[in-house]
């Protein structure tokens, strides 16, 4: 086959995992492979090669399957600002902010830009691996659907249907879910993968025998559930971690709209690092380091920080010495102003922000989008890192003169960022700054982790990729993948 969907029963239910083993398992098969999400909404996003910005889930699935991400492999992306309006990015480029109900009817348009990237990898490639979003059985969805069958039937494509047996329910699920669809997409569900099963499979066999026959369609595979197992969250933070031996606490704030939090993996996953995150409504537990992450609305994520006492968090927290870090929209709040007056991200206006820089942020409607590497200078010691900018902000102030960051661009080269004059505050524009083992180590000895040892999240990924796709060759029907190597 030059195509396979996977779609959920629910989100979460494993379909960003699943494409990105199967991307891993045909990669080493010597399958020419590529990721394809047709529409996503998510505030984890990354930058391609081509100066685009796609879903991280799919940057992640280019990465399995060996290849640099691409706008084409996730045409539509939706990055919330609101409960009810989200800024609409098509091939890579943001053409705006619509409501909820502006969008929809919108999708008919959408779909001719997800048909031509479909149509483009497909001759790239010998198999193109699509992922689905939430579920298929949506209702109020399904008109003018690009996301699920809507897509499946428009490009010809065959499905199979993953659920999540460690919620409960996984036969309802399914069930429920072929139900629900019209009986052109029940023939194009081709069989079921059932996802985190923990227990003996003979207890569950009765189970299987019983969907095969009631459903018609096969059980391809039982994956079980995968203690410690890591890869970037499409969009759900994940709290997961060993608390053995931790000596260095780390604390992010969950803003309402907090954006790229796969920035902190690197910090989470660390063997000395505790990394918590905590509500804004929460006290502020001793830590080491607070770190202010991105925001897909920067005033608003603000005004919830102040309304919340965290001016006075702060500055406790720096009284008593501890750092604090701010990345991207955390960089605009530690200064003077955010303004935006053309009403970017919300209605036109302006907020002050903590004042612990002496800098001013203005928003564009000119996004920063570009992968970048450099320098990292601190404590008179200096890292190399890759990292990337997602931004739609102009910062400008005297703060930016102590810039930490040196920015290798083409011929040139740019600073970046700010250093107060005490060294307790680092702010910069550069997210997966903590990625290069080399920088984290730098900054977690900037904020008082002397000894701190690396940790290489990149070869983490490796690992963990490599693993899945071991899973998947030993517990998915061998008969279907040999056919879906084959491109049958």
């Amino acid at each position: 086959m030059t195509c396979l969907m996977v779609q959920g029963t629910t989100s979460d239910a494993g379909k960003s995992t699943l494409v990105a083993g199967l991307a891993r398992l045909l990669k080493r098969r010597g399958v020419k492979v590529a990721p394809f999400k047709p529409q996503n909404m998510a505030l984890n996003s990354a930058v391609t090669a081509n100066g685009g910005e796609i879903g991280r889930a799919q940057a992640l699935q280019a990465q399995a399957a060996g290849l640099q991400p691409h706008s084409d492999m996730n045409p539509v992306l939706l990055k919330p600002s609101s409960d009810t309006g989200a800024q609409v990015i098509i091939h890579g480029k943001a053409i705006g902010n619509m409501q909820a109900l502006d969008y929809h009817a919108y999708k008919a348009t959408a779909k001719q830009a997800v048909m031509d990237s479909f149509n483009r990898l497909k001759e790239q490639y010998d198999c193109v691996l699509v992922e689905g979003a939430g579920s298929p059985a949506e209702i109020n969805l399904r008109e003018n659907d690009i996301a699920n069958m809507g897509f499946a039937q428009a490009a010809d494509c065959p499905v199979i249907l993953i659920a999540d047996i460690d919620r409960g329910g996984v036969f309802a699920h399914l069930v429920g879910t072929l139900a629900l669809l019209s009986p052109e997409e029940q023939a194009r569900v081709k069989g079921f993968v059932i996802n985190r099963f923990r227990g003996d499979i003979a207890l569950l066999q009765s189970g299987l025998d019983w969907l095969e026959d009631y459903t018609g369609k096969p059980v391809l595979g039982v994956l079980p559930y995968l203690h410690d197992f890591y890869l970037d969250a499409e969009d759900a933070i994940s709290t997961a971690q060993a608390l053995t031996n931790k000596k260095f606490t780390v604390v992010v704030p969950v803003l309402p709209r907090i954006s790229n939090h796969t920035d902190f993996d690197a910090l989470r996953l660390h063997p000395q690092v505790d990394l918590r995150y905590v509500s804004v409504a929460d006290e502020l537990p001793p830590c080491d380091l607070v770190i202010l992450p991105g925001s897909k609305n920067v005033r608003a994520d603000c005004a919830s920080l102040k309304n919340n006492q965290w001016q006075k968090k702060l500055n406790r927290h720096l009284r008593y010495g501890g750092k604090l870090v701010g990345i991207c929209g955390g960089l605009q709040m530690l200064g003077n102003s955010i303004g935006d007056p053309d009403g970017i991200e919300d209605i036109p206006g302006e907020i002050s922000g903590f004042g612990f820089l002496q800098l001013t942020t203005r928003l564009t409607d000119s996004k920063t989008l570009t992968n970048v590497s450099g320098q990292l200078v601190l404590n008179d010691e200096q890292a190399d890192f890759n990292g990337y900018e997602i931004h739609c902000g102009i910062s400008e102030g005297p703060a930016l003169e102590l810039a930490p960051v040196v920015f290798r661009k083409g011929s040139r080269n740019c600073t970046d960022g700010a250093l107060s004059a005490d060294n307790q505050i680092l702010a910069t524009y550069c997210h997966g700054i903590f990625d290069t083992p080399s920088a984290l180590q730098l900054i977690l000895q900037w904020a008082g982790l002397s000894d701190a040892p690396s940790f290489d999240l990149q070869s983490y990924r490796e690992t963990q990729l490599n693993r899945l796709a071991d899973t998947l060759e030993t517990h998915l029907n061998a008969r279907w993948l040999t056919e879906l190597e084959s491109c049958q």
